[in-house]
C-alpha cells in the first residue's frame, strides 16, 4: 500500500503528533493527499519542552490544527513504579486520553508514527497500540526511518535530521521509582549540553548519579569540555560519569 491510498482510504483521521521525524512526515503525507487531519498532542511529565516547540511549529508550517492535551503521567503507579512494562502502560494512557479526545472531535480513526524499522520485540508500547485498534501507515506502507528520513530532506521538513528521542521516563534505571525532580533534572542537564552543541546523548540516572552516553565523534569535544559539564550537572546529581560505549537508541 501507498499512502496516497491509504489516505484515500481513510479520508478522515486523527494523528498521535510527538513532533519527531515519523509523525511528523505523517503529517505532511496526510495534508498532501488531502485528509481531514487533526494532530493531538500528548503533553505530560515526560516530555521536555522542545518537543513541543518542535510540535507545534511543524503543525503551523504545514497549516494543520495540533490540540494538545495535557496528561499527567505520574498519577499512575504503574508508570511510576518503572516496571519493565512501564512504556505499556504509558502509552495505553496517553493513546487512550488521545483517542478519547479526537472521538469527541468527530475522528474515527487514530494514526502514529510507527514505522517500518521499528521492532516489536524491543517496543512495549507497541502492545498498547494494538489494543486500542491504532493505525501505523508508515508501517503498514513498509517505510523505513531511513526512507522516511530522505523523503522529509526532500520535501523539506526540518524534523529530517532530527536525532532519534526517547522520553524523559528512558533515563532512569528500570525499577527505579520515576519522580518529577528527576525528570526535571535530566531535562535541566540534556539542555544545558544542548546548549553547549552537543545533540545525540543521553544523560541516564542512576539513584542520585548521572551517566553520560555520547556518540564516539563526540567524545574528544566532551573531554576539552568536562569541567564546566561536571559544574553545571553537579547541580542536580551527586556524581557524574562518563559511560565510554557507543550509546543505544533509546
Amino acid at each position: 500500500m501507498q499512502l496516497s491510498q491509504f489516505f484515500k482510504e481513510n479520508p478522515k483521521v486523527a494523528l498521535a503528533f510527538s513532533g519527531g521525524v515519523d509523525s511528523a512526515y505523517l503529517l505532511y503525507a496526510a495534508r498532501l493527499y488531502g485528509a481531514d487531519v487533526t494532530a493531538y498532542y500528548a503533553a505530560s511529565q515526560f516530555q521536555p519542552q522542545f518537543e513541543k516547540d518542535d510540535a507545534r511549529r511543524l503543525a503551523h508550517e504545514l497549516e494543520v490544527p495540533i490540540k494538545e492535551l495535557q496528561i499527567d503521567v505520574l498519577k499512575h503507579d504503574k508508570i511510576i513504579s518503572n516496571k519493565a512494562d512501564r512504556c505499556y502502560h504509558c502509552k495505553k494512557t496517553l493513546f487512550t486520553e488521545v483517542i478519547g479526545a479526537a472521538s469527541q472531535d468527530g475522528y474515527p480513526i487514530l494514526i502514529d508514527g510507527t514505522n517500518a524499522s521499528d521492532s516489536e520485540d524491543d517496543r512495549p508500547g507497541m502492545r498498547a497500540i494494538r489494543e486500542l485498534f491504532v493505525r501505523s501507515p508508515l508501517r503498514e506502507c513498509g517505510l523505513t526511518k531511513s526512507e522516511i528520513r530522505k523523503l522529509s530532506k526532500e520535501v523539506g521538513l526540518f524534523t529530517w535530521n532530527k536525532p532519534a528521542y526517547a522520553c524523559l521516563a528512558t533515563r532512569i534505571s528500570t525499577g527505579e521509582e520515576i519522580s518529577l525532580d528527576k525528570l526535571q533534572a535530566v531535562e535541566e542537564s540534556e539542555n544545558f549540553l544542548f546548549s553547549l552543541g552537543f545533540h545525540d546523548f543521553r544523560v541516564r540516572v542512576m539513584g542520585n548519579i548521572a551517566k553520560l552516553q555520547f556518540q564516539e565523534n563526540d567524545l574528544q569535544r566532551l573531554i576539552n569540555k568536562r569541567q564546566s559539564i561536571v559544574n553545571e550537572l553537579k547541580k542536580y546529581f551527586q556524581d557524574v560519569l562518563l559511560d565510554l560505549e557507543v550509546r543505544d537508541e533509546n
